[in-house]
Order: C-alpha cells, then structure tokens, then sequence
C-alpha cells in the first residue's frame, strides 16, 4: 500500500481513461428512458467561482445517479456569451470581444473538466456563435411574421455604467446588481 495518495497520477488515469472511451457521449438509445439534465449555461467571465461548481456538482450527481438507474442521460454544456457585459468586459480590458469571449470560453471548459464532470462536449454551444444564434433570430422573425412579436416603447430599468437593460430581479435597492450604478428609468 501506498504511503501517500497520488491524487494527480489517480485524477490523470481517470481522465484520460474517460477520455479514451468518450464515457459521456450520448447517442440515442429507444431501449432506455432518455433524461435531459441542463444546466444554466455560464457567462465565461473567465473563471469559474463555488457557484458554478455548486450547480455543476448538483446537475453531475443527478445524471450520474440517474444512468446508474439505466436511464440515457444528456448533460449537455454551452456558454451565455452573447451581449453588452461581454462586450464592455473585453473593452475594459484592451481585448476584442470575440478572443475575450472564447479564451475565456476555453479555460472555463478546462476548470469545468478537471472537475470530472459527466458532459457530453459534443453537444457544446456557444451563443455567440452564429451557428446558433442564427436560430434565435429566425424563431423571433417568424413570431414577428405571425404578430406574436411586436414593437412597442416601454420604460426599462437602464444600467448607465453597463449600458443595458436589466430586469426587475437585477436592481437591488435602486442599484445594478452588477455595477452598483444607481439605475435609471427610460423610456425606450
């Protein structure tokens, strides 16, 4: 017996033994019930923090549960990098929006893989990407063909430092929840 645990060599086997055998690639399998066990997707600002770890830990012990129990369980990761914090994040920092967005993107997707997560990557998505949002922009051009989707002005809470919008949920005591800007009413 060992006198001391080698956690890096034993974590190194593990990954690359899952790895070698695409553990967490998920095909279609009528035989068993299918799960779909989504995470939010993350804002890659650049590092994960406990929260994500505790969502991520959370979504991993339910899907690994789960397939224990033979269900055929998706747990997809994609990233929330689309829009105006993106943008002034990069700026701020002397850095053009897309290299912020994916650098950050790629070291998250590291810090999320060392965790020894059960995703299946090939399902990976990034909102930014044109591939995807493309989508986006279509759904909401056939809402707008059919009058589901309309325009009309309406007073927002505007963040002056971020210089977006924010919900109801994201002013705290008169204040962005991410600037502490004291938010103004618009009318936009």
């Amino acid at each position: 017996m060992q006198e001391k645990y080698a956690h890096q060599a034993v974590e190194r086997a593990a990954h690359d033994h899952w790895t070698a055998s695409d553990a967490y690639r998920v095909t279609e399998d009528a035989s068993r019930q299918k799960f779909y066990a989504c995470s939010m997707l993350p804002y890659p600002s650049g590092k994960l923090h406990m929260g994500h770890v505790r969502n991520y830990t959370i979504n991993d012990m339910l899907t690994r549960y789960l397939r224990m129990n033979g269900y055929n369980v998706l747990m997809p990761m994609g990233w929330d990098a689309f829009g105006l914090p993106a943008e002034n994040a990069a700026l701020k920092n002397g850095v053009p929006p897309a290299r912020w967005t994916y650098d950050n993107i790629a070291y998250m997707k590291r810090q999320m893989q060392a965790m020894g997560l059960a995703i299946d990557w090939s399902r990976e998505v990034a909102t930014c990407d044109p591939g995807y949002y493309k989508w986006n922009q279509w759904l909401f051009l056939k809402m707008l063909e059919k009058g589901i989707a309309y325009r009309k002005t309406q007073v927002v809470n505007w963040d002056p430092v971020d210089q977006t919008v924010l919900a109801n949920e994201q002013v705290i005591d008169g204040r962005g929840w991410r600037t502490g800007a004291i938010v103004e009413k618009r009318e936009i």
